[in-house]
């Protein structure tokens, strides 16, 4: 019990906030890196938005440039809304669609504490929505070793960049 509320209250802290260790189960976790989520989609999408995480769904369609779909490509960017417990809401690069109900992200600042501001990469997004339309997802975190236990609410994907290879 007290795992699982620590493990909450972790997650509770997580916001466009993110060490290099690989859990057993083979995925990444946090490696380098200190910054946050707005300018590393930015860089890594090559989709060149401004504003807070949250505020890039409505950016995107008065910019004229992207296409916004609740499909995932790699490449594409997605955003997750404003929530309490996220204010700035998230941006997440997708690198890979693994399945209908699954894709890989890579991401900055999405943790608490001495993971603050790192990058996770090729990191779990699982869409848990109800009908199938990522309007609600769950995502990889690295210290449980598995799925995080909150749904959070996105927005959809943002279409129109290009996946740009990162320097390791």
């Amino acid at each position: 019990m007290l795992r699982m509320i620590a493990m909450l209250g972790a997650l509770a802290l997580a916001a466009c906030g993110g060490s290099g260790s690989t859990p057993r189960t083979g995925v990444p976790g946090y490696a380098g890196g200190d910054t946050s989520c707005v300018p590393y989609a930015r860089s890594r999408s090559g989709i060149d938005l401004q504003g807070d995480a949250w505020q890039w769904w409505d950016a995107a369609a008065q910019s004229g440039r992207y296409d916004r779909s609740r499909r995932p490509r790699a490449g594409s960017v997605l955003v997750f809304m404003r929530t309490q417990r996220n204010r700035s809401g998230h941006l997440s690069v997708v690198t890979r669609v693994v399945g209908p109900r699954e894709i890989r992200v890579d991401h900055a600042n999405w943790a608490s504490g001495r993971n603050r501001g790192q990058v996770a990469r090729d990191q779990p997004v699982m869409d848990v929505s109800p009908n199938n339309d990522w309007s609600l997802v769950r995502v990889w975190y690295p210290p449980a070793n598995g799925l995080g236990q909150t749904n959070f609410p996105t927005f959809g994907f943002i279409h129109g960049g290009r996946l740009v290879a990162e320097a390791r």
